[in-house]
């Protein structure tokens, strides 16, 4: 049977496009890919940014190139400058030979900074100055490099909002607002939704599908954790699979009537939503936050931003040990 929807694989990372939307955006890429801008994609965790920043580097003249992404938000404000900039023999303790920067590996290439949001102010500084051309410095290095590298940011955050409250420079924000791409939630192209699933599912054994039920589950639940979530569940039912046919009944219980009902009427609020995932997540891992996040699907330091947002630390569910 022919696939009712477009597959593509970008550098070992396969998509799935059967909205008029994501079509759109991948046309969007296609044409973007062709320059040297520097791209923002912005979007909800786990919508998908990282499969369209992979698309701009496969469409570009760099494709034959080095691929290089690395999640701002995972590395230790320490280690991130000598991550992106490398180091020299005996520049620290530890540092027993020299290592080039990740702008050096993809020099000619791609560099992709995911979460880029949690940059602390004195990195991007150092950002600023190598995207506007300036040689630089490894880590106790005394011979300038320079790397000719097409940067790719990716964030979920708001950064206007965070250029307003003084957490990310404004210039930064604007040179790296050449090209804004922004990918919408799974919830607003929900012809994506049972394409994925199916593809997924085939993905995990080629003898299940899904009953119509199923499907239509699929179809009407609002994903706050988008393309990820989806993944997730279709894995967990493929796992726990009876038979050839998944039913509604196989879905997590977030998919039985109460809660669904519960589901669809929280989409009016989605960061309400999003507080009750961050609370609960946290009371059934007592407050350890590394281990929380990783349910989440996000980095530690986004949670601990998130708690910070929603006032969590004052309450009682956050002050296990961490």
């Amino acid at each position: 049977m022919t696939p009712r929807y477009d597959v593509r694989e970008f550098i070992g990372t396969p998509a799935i496009f059967a909205s008029e939307a994501m079509r759109g955006l991948l046309a969007q890429v296609e044409k973007v890919a062709r320059t040297n801008a520097t791209v923002l994609i912005t979007g909800e965790s786990g919508s998908g940014k990282e499969v369209i920043a992979r698309a701009i580097h496969h469409y570009s003249m760099r494709s034959t190139k080095s691929w290089v992404d690395v999640n701002c938000a995972a590395l230790p404000e320490n280690l991130l400058e000598s991550e992106l900039f490398g180091y020299e023999k005996g520049a620290f303790s530890g540092a027993d030979s020299a290592k080039p920067g990740l702008f050096e590996i993809a020099d000619r290439g791609t560099l992709l900074l995911d979460e880029i949001g949690d940059l602390d102010l004195r990195m991007q500084v150092k950002l600023l100055r190598v995207l506007d051309g300036a040689s630089y410095y490894r880590v106790g290095g005394v011979r300038k490099v320079s790397t000719d590298v097409r940067l790719i940011a990716a964030t979920n955050q708001d950064l206007k909002t965070a250029v307003e409250e003084g957490r990310f420079r404004a210039d930064l924000y604007h040179r790296l607002c050449q090209i804004r791409l922004l990918v919408p939630p799974l919830r607003e192209r929900v012809e994506d939704i049972v394409p994925l699933a199916e593809f997924y599912l085939a993905q995990q054994d080629s003898r299940l599908h899904f009953s119509g039920e199923a499907r239509e589950k699929l179809a009407s639940y609002p994903w706050p954790g988008n393309v990820r979530e989806l993944r997730n569940v279709v894995i967990r039912a493929a796992v726990f699979a009876s038979g050839a046919v998944i039913n509604a009944a196989d879905l997590p219980e977030e998919f039985s009537t109460q809660s669904f009902s519960q589901n669809l009427h929280t989409m009016a609020a989605l960061p309400d939503l999003e507080r009750r995932a961050i609370v609960k997540a946290l009371e059934e891992t007592r407050g350890r936050q590394q281990e929380a996040a990783s349910r989440l699907g996000i980095s530690k330091r986004t949670l601990q931003r998130r708690i910070k947002t929603y006032g969590l630390a004052a309450e009682r569910t956050v002050t296990f040990a961490r």
